[in-house]
């Protein structure tokens, strides 16, 4: 472990050498921890005179936005007014399309098209609201419903705008109500501010640099408009990865619906299972148990990539990172963000608590524990953090254990909250003193010996 100094100096290290190697005209860096001040680093110049670059220059995210219009999304399921595999005809008056769910345009395996009807990056004009819509008329569905993972702008697009119509204002009125303003992100907003970096392409052959329009996503705003700062982004990639940290309250979202929305839905490539889409997030695993939640975003002019990281050894909890850079073409930095994870872990990890006694397990509970048999492996059954747990004896050591929860009216049947067999019915049988002789686990019997499957201890002569 290094010191914090060269912990932040490797850090530093590793966003100036993708600045000078991308050639990234400004980059501009945070990341967000549970147990550590925010750290920022920005390097380059902004290209705008009347606001140089510092922590606070705006930056295009581009498709970071629909992280924001999928917690939406899972708002107004949470609160009723919808559900995931209604069709989108059930809320919006569509002329075509209107079949497919809401679940698999968050994941993207609706089949939608890309963009929306037309050239719109060539003559770079976006519909506006009603155009979105009634254009779908005109827009194709490109792939059966649910055959495969397909990238689609325009289905993330009517997802915004079934929002809007659910909750009777505009895409960005909603976003502000009840995402911006309850997490304090202030620096996250749909038009540029007088602080906006300048974005470009940079020439392939040269140095030079040329800026490049930008386009006002007009019904598509809710799959590419934001424009927002590197601080403010990190706080958002924490909030994806521990809610339960940034926004203890849940007044924006449910720990338990982001549990939801980060469950693999599909991988992005069929042989290469190195990436992945939940419910509007994109899944990076990094090994070990360690998975990385956020998206990626591509506007002209500028790149982003904003992730929490989720599990590993040494993570403090709330640990966020976010890159923006004003260079369309830099896609080096679309590593640089899981680098800075990795390396945040790696040379200042999070400190060990030290553990102390607790108390027993409740008297109900004792005859649970220890080693019992299923389909002839052993399963060790202890006591923990105020609940019943158990683990198989070949489990690999970094797999959490199966954690169960008594019934509210029946106390002898439990049910299993996570891991192995999560959602299954644990369920106790006493002998005549109360002791547990026999528990069924998802209907598979459990005993204090290895039987066999019609009860014959298999040591028996």
């Amino acid at each position: 472990m290094d010191s914090p100094t060269n912990a932040l100096r490797r850090l530093e290290r590793a966003v100036r050498k993708v600045q000078a190697d991308a050639r990234v005209p400004a980059l501009s860096v945070a990341l967000h921890r549970a147990d550590r001040e925010l750290w920022t680093c920005t390097v380059g110049d902004s290209g705008n005179p009347a606001h140089p670059l510092d922590a606070g220059s705006r930056f295009r995210i581009g498709s970071v936005t629909k992280t924001f219009t999928a917690v939406l999304v899972l708002q107004a399921r949470d609160d009723g007014l919808l559900d995931l595999d209604d069709p989108v005809s059930a809320h919006l008056d569509v002329p075509a399309h209107g079949s497919a769910t809401i679940r698999s345009l968050l994941s993207h395996t609706a089949g939608y098209q890309r963009e929306p009807h037309g050239d719109v990056w060539d003559v770079l004009v976006a519909p506006d609201d009603r155009q979105l819509l009634d254009d779908l008329a005109r827009a194709e569905r490109v792939l059966p419903a649910n055959r495969r993972y397909h990238y689609s702008n325009l289905g993330v697009a009517v997802l915004g705008q079934l929002v809007a119509r659910l909750r009777g204002g505009t895409w960005a009125c909603v976003l502000q109500e009840r995402i911006l303003d309850p997490l304090r992100l202030t620096a996250t907003t749909v038009e540029p501010t007088a602080g906006a970096a300048v974005g470009y392409l940079v020439d392939a052959y040269s140095d030079a640099a040329r800026p490049e329009p930008q386009l006002d996503m007009g019904g598509a705003a809710p799959a590419a408009q934001l424009w927002s700062t590197a601080t403010d982004m990190a706080r958002w990639a924490a909030f994806l990865a521990s809610p339960e940290l940034i926004d203890p309250g849940a007044r924006v979202l449910a720990p338990a619906t982001l549990d939801e929305m980060r469950w693999p839905r599909t991988t992005t490539d069929e042989t290469l299972w190195s990436g992945g889409f939940g419910l509007g997030l994109i899944l990076v695993p990094q090994g070990g148990r360690v998975v990385h939640v956020g998206h990626d975003g591509a506007m002209p002019g500028f790149l982003a990539g904003v992730y929490g990281r989720r599990g590993g050894d040494g993570n403090p909890g709330a640990l966020g990172a976010a890159v923006l850079a004003s260079s369309g073409t830099a896609t080096e930095i679309n590593d640089l963000v899981h680098d800075l994870l990795t390396i945040a872990t790696e040379t200042d990890p999070a400190d060990i608590r030290p553990w102390s006694p607790g108390p027993p397990a409740p008297p109900r509970y004792r005859t649970v524990l220890g080693t019992w048999w299923s389909e002839g492996f052993q399963h060790t059954f202890s006591w923990h953090d105020g609940t019943l747990q158990s683990r198989a004896a070949d489990a690999p050591a970094d797999r959490p254990p199966s954690i169960f929860r008594p019934l509210p009216d029946q106390p002898d049947v439990l049910r299993t909250v996570s891991g192995r067999e999560t959602g299954e019915l644990l369920r106790l049988t006493r002998d005549a003193e109360g002791a547990v002789v026999r528990m069924h686990w998802a209907t598979y019997r459990f005993t204090r010996q290895q039987e066999t499957f019609d009860g014959v201890p298999v040591s028996q002569g």
